[in-house]
């Protein structure tokens, strides 16, 4: 009568489960996300659009030297600081969301 379930010789075996766990996880390794850096935004209309050319200024709500926006999949995770690393530019994280935050901002 001392059967052990399957349950609790995986419980007894932890290092099946981490070796489960990572195998779980190493999927999600690989999935392509998007990422993007928003400047800043405006609003504008349609009349104004449409008038668009070249050397047109559009004010953004943002100002300068304010952090700019890191998003994954439209999501704020972090903001940061414009650089430029080998001629291109980066972003230099200063203040990453906590995962509590983003979270409560899966609603929204």
């Amino acid at each position: 009568m001392n059967q052990k379930t399957n349950a609790d010789q995986k419980a007894l075996n932890p290092t099946d489960n981490a070796s489960r766990n990572e195998k779980g996880i190493n999927l999600l390794l690989d999935i392509p996300l998007q990422v993007s850096v928003e400047v800043g935004r405006a609003r504008i209309l349609v009349r104004d659009l449409l008038q668009m050319q070249e050397g047109t200024l559009i004010e953004l709500e943002k100002l300068a030297g304010e952090p700019l926006d890191l998003y994954v999949n439209s999501r704020l995770i972090a903001r940061g600081e414009a650089v430029v690393v080998n001629e291109k530019f980066g972003l230099r994280l200063t203040d990453v969301v906590s995962p509590s935050e983003r979270i409560e901002n899966l609603g929204s």
